[in-house]
């Protein structure tokens, strides 16, 4: 993917080199279309995205409460046992008690298996 975007933009300049002999505005927009497009084509396909995961996450992160089961990046699931201002307390086994910074939580468990629960209904 990377080399074919990689390939567009080499075309893209190759017509701007060129654009010098177009004297009329219409040879510098046609110059500039494919650049355009790419900028067009990231934006949809790759920025757009990873801005909606991103807040997805930070809602997700917002919404947490003593009780939830959580997933951390690690792989470590436990229940939230204490919620601080930017750490968790999180219980992963009985007695046992690990202190995690909000953003190192991955994904909520118990809400997610619950939402397959009533679609499956």
């Amino acid at each position: 993917m990377r080399g074919y975007i990689f390939l567009l933009a080499i075309i893209g300049f190759s017509n701007l080199a060129f654009a010098h002999d177009a004297a009329d505005f219409g040879g510098i927009i046609n110059s500039l279309a494919p650049i355009l497009l790419i900028m067009v084509v990231f934006y949809f396909l790759l920025i757009r995205p990873q801005q909606k995961r991103a807040k997805a996450h930070n809602e997700m992160i917002a919404s947490l409460e003593r009780g939830d089961e959580v997933m951390l990046q690690c792989g470590i699931i436990g229940k939230i046992a204490k919620i601080e201002d930017g750490f968790i307390s999180l219980e992963i086994a009985e007695g046992t008690r690990v202190k995690v910074k909000r953003d190192g939580i991955a994904d909520l468990c118990n809400k997610r298996a619950e939402k397959t629960e009533k679609k499956a209904e």
